[in-house]
């Protein structure tokens, strides 16, 4: 399978294969450094540690280093069959709602991002220089391309299928990823994109607790977001969705008793 239809298609496999790979590849010499190399790229693209948007509370989340996993199985009795899960954000991989925003627009912009912030302008005052400079990420722009054009596939079909069909709005080409976020009770509805393709204007994350796959709750919800901002209307075809995503209770019954 062709890496662009592996990103249309959300093939878990694919993506696990590519890690244990990496894990084992003699270039880095040991597993250890094979996992600091791939940290590296996933704090430059904003994970594992605070973005520092303008508001309270915000939090870092968690790439694991190889001293998290020494600590865990013991110093050099970890692999990389043993921390596979990792290539698809399972297991010990914490990323904040904002955090998976920042990386749609990161791939939105090919490659760089610039700090998340409410605050667009100060009258008679200038913005600090953090809400302005772009934090380049340690991926060669043009690889950036590829995955543009899987997340593209993944909401207009590819010939291994496609995950957020229900994101395809006509007249703006949508690009977007679900996730599945597993969890002790229902899992968590997840989906993370940008529009348009090309000369993008907003990139959006959904995050819906306990809502079960990504193209369930998150896609639509990700679709009226887009297409009211850009259209700056709903279409009528789609209205429904509004009445139908608002009336819906996902909340857990356990909890709805308290």
């Amino acid at each position: 399978m062709p890496f662009i239809h592996a990103i249309s298609a959300s093939c878990n496999s694919y993506f696990c294969w590519g890690f244990f790979r990496m894990m084992e590849n003699k270039k880095y010499g040991t597993t250890t450094n094979a996992l600091t190399v791939w940290k590296d790229y996933m704090v430059s693209m904003g994970f594992g540690y605070r973005l520092g948007i303008d508001l309270p509370g915000e939090q870092r989340g968690l790439i694991p280093n190889a001293a998290y996993y020494d600590k865990i199985y013991g110093q050099g009795r970890w692999t990389g069959l043993r921390t596979i899960h990792t290539a698809i954000g399972q297991g010990e991989i914490l990323l904040t709602p904002v955090q998976i925003a920042n990386l749609a627009a990161t791939i939105a912009n090919r490659g760089y991002y610039i700090t998340p912030h409410i605050v667009r302008q100060i009258e008679d005052n200038e913005m600090d220089s953090i809400y302005t400079t772009p934090h380049y990420t340690m991926i060669d722009p043009q690889n950036y391309e590829y995955i543009v054009e899987g997340m593209r596939g993944a909401v207009i079909g590819s010939p291994y299928g496609s995950t957020c069909y229900r994101a395809n709005i006509p007249g703006i080409e949508v690009c977007g990823k679900t996730g599945t976020a597993q969890n002790r009770g229902k899992d968590h509805s997840v989906f993370m994109g940008f529009a348009p393709m090309n000369n993008p204007q907003i990139a959006v994350s959904v995050y819906v607790e306990n809502a079960g796959y990504g193209a369930t709750w998150a896609v639509p919800t990700a679709a009226l977001l887009i297409e009211k901002y850009i259209n700056g209307f709903i279409a009528a075809e789609r209205a429904y969705q509004i009445d139908n995503i608002s009336n819906t209770n996902l909340i857990p019954h356990g909890i709805q008793k308290h």
